[in-house]
């Protein structure tokens, strides 16, 4: 199975992967893993100042801080892991990037917050739930 871990380095990310490395029995470490980071663009009035090889570099410099600690939890944890990254709005970016990829399933950790909140300030969760077709599996 193909399996898309949509990453951002924070606490809740943490969980997410404690989580399936503590319940084995749920996916475990045959499958194939893809950790994907959505990095927010750098706005244009900014951005129109770099030449377009700078400004991939920064993206992936970006996503690579995420990346690094969650290729040794990985390692640790025996899974068969690669990484990718676009630029953009998350919720867009993954959801374009499970399809291409055609994954199996997305596991994802969510702040948890009330539907109002959500409602007001959105959430890269609801985001993926609305824009996907795909099994998600969300932990809170």
């Amino acid at each position: 199975m193909k399996i898309l871990l949509p990453v951002d380095g924070s606490d809740y990310t943490k969980r997410m992967l404690a989580h399936l490395a503590a319940h084995e029995e749920l996916l475990g470490a045959s499958h194939e893993y893809i950790a994907f980071v959505a990095v927010p663009p750098i706005p244009s009035h900014a951005s129109r100042f770099l030449d377009h090889a700078s400004l991939n570099a920064w993206y992936a410099e970006r996503a690579e801080e995420v990346f690094k600690p969650i290729r040794a939890f990985a390692d640790q944890q025996h899974w068969n892991l690669r990484t990718a990254h676009r630029c953009g709005h998350p919720a867009e970016a993954i959801t374009d990037f499970a399809a291409e990829e055609k994954v199996d399933l997305i596991v994802m950790g969510t702040h948890g917050q009330s539907a109002l909140a959500n409602m007001v300030l959105g959430s890269v969760a609801t985001g993926v739930l609305a824009r996907c077709k795909l099994p998600v599996l969300l932990l809170r």
